[in-house]
């Protein structure tokens, strides 16, 4: 789907294990290749970003991985600490009034503070500038974290404004939910399998985030798509047939027949689920039949999502 290349801040999450990060360094290659100056930011994540972009590994300091390409492993504490040294002006402040492990536990304690030092964060990015006045980051991409938990981030914003008196956390918390609410400047891109509960999920997840968030929805992205061997009827006729009988190489390949064509029922299935209950038609990935973490794969991933 054209024109995530105009947002300023793209929201990928899904389902554990669905391939957000995958789907996060295809879609920044594919728009570094069109020019724009890309951040993905990780929240405090299982490194792997690197071994897609064949860098060196990524922490919490910003880092170029590719061409038009930088990355960041947020870390909530040191994004905490950045956040209140950007507050005060003033590191010796800073350190006098929240470097110490009271401060530190009790941040801690406070429900949604984590969440939002990193949502926070990835925000903040999008409102640098450079020398000459432009952005430092054309697009900032949040690798969010899987559905229950990554709702809860997004909703932590909201529930800022519902609580917290005037003042800088709530000066901020206002900016960054009218920019996640505004269709012109941020998306959120839905990150699935073409399988029962992933697409459950999905659905679920696409009506919480309309219906109680009110984010924009910019993308579908049905990741591990086969290509289909089998007709709907043939597929219906395998797939009803007894399983094998024996480990015999005749029926040694019924089986893998039937396996396969059980999968597709069950894909075809949910990619019918997808279009219709979601509000965007899907984008879809192929299954890829070697390491999906390797540049190459990368590379070829951006090319179907461009």
């Amino acid at each position: 789907m054209p024109g995530l290349e105009t947002k300023r801040f793209l929201i990928v999450t899904g389902k554990g294990g669905v391939g957000k990060t995958t789907v996060c360094a295809a879609e920044a290659l594919a728009l570094a290749q069109k020019g724009k100056r890309v951040l993905v930011c990780m929240c405090n994540a299982k490194e792997r970003l690197s071994s897609m972009f064949g860098s060196e590994l990524i922490g919490p300091e910003v880092k170029n991985v590719a061409p038009n390409v930088w990355a960041v492993n947020m870390d909530p504490e040191l994004a905490l600490a950045e956040y209140g040294m950007l507050a005060l002006h003033s590191k010796t402040l800073f350190k006098l009034l929240f470097d110490n492990r009271y401060v530190r536990t009790f941040f801690r304690a406070v429900p949604g503070m984590q969440e939002w030092t990193l949502l926070g964060k990835a925000w903040w990015h999008t409102t640098q500038t450079r020398d000459d006045g432009s952005f430092e980051f054309d697009v900032v991409i949040l690798d969010a974290p899987a559905t229950g938990h990554g709702l809860d981030m997004l909703r932590v914003p909201k529930i800022i404004l519902d609580v917290v008196p005037p003042g800088l956390l709530r000066r901020d918390a206002e900016r960054a939910w009218a920019m996640f609410q505004d269709p012109a400047t941020c998306a959120v891109v839905l990150v699935t399998l073409p399988e029962e509960m992933p697409t459950t999920e999905t659905i679920e997840l696409a009506q919480a985030l309309r219906d109680e968030l009110k984010l924009p929805i910019g993308k579908i992205v049905v990741n591990c798509v086969l290509p289909p061997l089998f007709s709907r009827d043939e597929r219906a006729a395998i797939a009803a047939a007894a399983p094998p009988s024996d480990d015999s190489p005749p029926e040694a390949v019924f089986g893998a027949a039937r396996a396969r064509a059980v999968r597709e029922q069950v894909q075809a299935a949910s990619l019918h689920r997808l279009s219709e209950e979601l509000p965007i038609s899907p984008s879809f990935l192929p299954q890829l039949f070697e390491d999906a973490a390797k540049p190459a794969a990368i590379r070829e991933l951006a090319k179907r999502l461009a």
